[in-house]
C-alpha cells in the first residue's frame, strides 16, 4: 500500500508544487495583461491632451470671473457718468452723482448674479 508523502502532521494535503507554478505563471500573465491595459489608457489620455484640459478649464473660469467683474465696473462707471452729467446740466452737485452711482452698482450686482447663472432673467 503506498501512501501521499505529501500530507502535513494533521493529515491535510499540500499543493502540490506543479499547481504553485502554474498559479505563479498565470498571476505573472494577468500583472502584465493589466499593465498593457494601464499603459495603453495612459496614452490615449495623454493624447487627448488632460493638460490642455485643464489650461482650458482655468482660462475659461478666468474668461468668466473677468466678464463678471468687467459689468459690474461697467454698471458703476455709467451710473457714475450719469450721475455727473445730470449735475452739470441741472446743478444738483452731488446728489445726482451719488444716486445714480449707487442705481448703477445695484444694476452692475443684477448683472452679475444673472450672468453667474444664480438667477434666471425669467420671471
Amino acid at each position: 500500500m503506498a501512501e501521499n508523502t505529501n500530507h502535513d502532521a494533521d493529515g491535510s494535503r499540500d499543493q502540490s508544487p506543479p499547481d504553485e507554478a502554474a498559479l505563479s505563471a498565470r498571476l505573472g500573465s494577468l500583472d502584465h495583461r493589466l499593465s498593457e491595459i494601464r499603459d495603453s489608457r495612459r496614452s490615449k489620455t495623454d493624447q487627448s491632451g488632460t493638460e490642455s484640459g485643464d489650461s482650458a478649464a482655468r482660462a475659461s473660469a478666468m474668461a468668466l470671473g473677468f466678464r463678471l467683474s468687467s459689468e459690474l465696473i461697467a454698471g458703476v462707471a455709467v451710473g457714475a457718468a450719469i450721475g455727473w452729467g445730470f449735475d452739470r446740466l441741472l446743478s444738483t452737485s452731488p446728489f445726482g452723482f451719488i444716486v445714480l452711482t449707487l442705481l448703477g452698482f445695484v444694476a452692475g450686482v443684477v448683472n452679475v448674479v444673472r450672468s453667474a447663472g444664480v438667477a434666471s432673467g425669467k420671471r
